[in-house]
């Protein structure tokens, strides 16, 4: 987690030093000596998620008391590696539906916003129903 945290700050570092030197390249270089500003605030932004990224993974290793993973160590086995991940529910039918309602939303910008409501209203719903399907039903706490 340690390696990959001071890749992701080198990788920051260059992007803002890189973003610099196209802003000074932009004012040298352009005719009428203006600054390039998709490609200045883009390459900025790329050093704004590569820091972001850095910042979260960091939080995450300190989180965890320092304890590297087991893909870190050399020495480790196969089985270090094979606790639980996360809660996963292989029959849940909530993120299809969620991805249709998101689907349609997104059609709705392309083609009417009418059907931004209705996509709408099905997101609220099936966010809802994946949040609380353990609570309800067969499988209810």
């Amino acid at each position: 987690m340690r390696t990959n945290t001071r890749l992701f700050v080198i990788l920051a570092v260059f992007f803002f030093a890189a973003d610099g030197l196209y802003a000074w390249w932009s004012l040298v270089d352009s005719y009428h000596h203006a600054l390039e500003m998709v490609g200045t605030f883009g390459i900025a932004l790329t050093g704004v998620l590569s820091s972001l990224i850095a910042w979260y993974l960091w939080l995450i290793h300190r989180s965890q008391h320092g304890q590297e993973l087991p893909e870190d160590r050399a020495e480790a086995h196969i089985d270090d590696g094979d606790a639980e991940q996360g809660h996963f529910s292989p029959w849940s039918w909530w993120p299809i539906v969620l991805a249709g309602a998101a689907a349609l939303v997104v059609l709705g910008l392309a083609v009417g916003i009418w059907i931004c409501f209705i996509g709408g209203a099905i997101l609220i719903v099936s966010i809802v129903g994946w949040v609380y399907e353990y609570y309800r039903g067969y499988f209810a706490h």
